[in-house]
């Protein structure tokens, strides 16, 4: 049982993050020191956590936790890819407002 508590505080730890980077992505609408890669790596890892307790057969509620959180993650992915082909069409001047 600790072991389910302490899993679910470190992806409640880390999905708590995510909101927070999504509204500052979505406010400035710029995509400037933010990594796609890193995000798709998220949600490998998270994947692989999920595919972990499908495979052992316990925990599945933990289950719906990661599911959660790489919606936030592909959420933040999706503003990324939004704005970064909308940053690489401004000229440097439109940039600058």
């Amino acid at each position: 049982m600790l072991s389910e508590i302490l899993e679910f505080a470190m992806l409640f730890a880390f999905g708590f993050s995510w909101p927070f980077a999504i509204l500052k992505t979505y406010r400035a609408k710029r995509v400037d020191g933010k990594s796609p890669m890193f995000m798709a790596i998220v949600i490998i890892g998270y994947c692989c956590g999920i595919a972990a307790h499908l495979v052992d057969g316990t925990k599945l509620w933990l289950c719906w936790v990661y599911l959660a959180d790489m919606a936030l993650v592909s959420a933040d992915l999706s503003l990324y890819f939004h704005y970064a082909a909308k940053n690489r069409r401004q000229t440097p001047k439109e940039q600058t407002k």
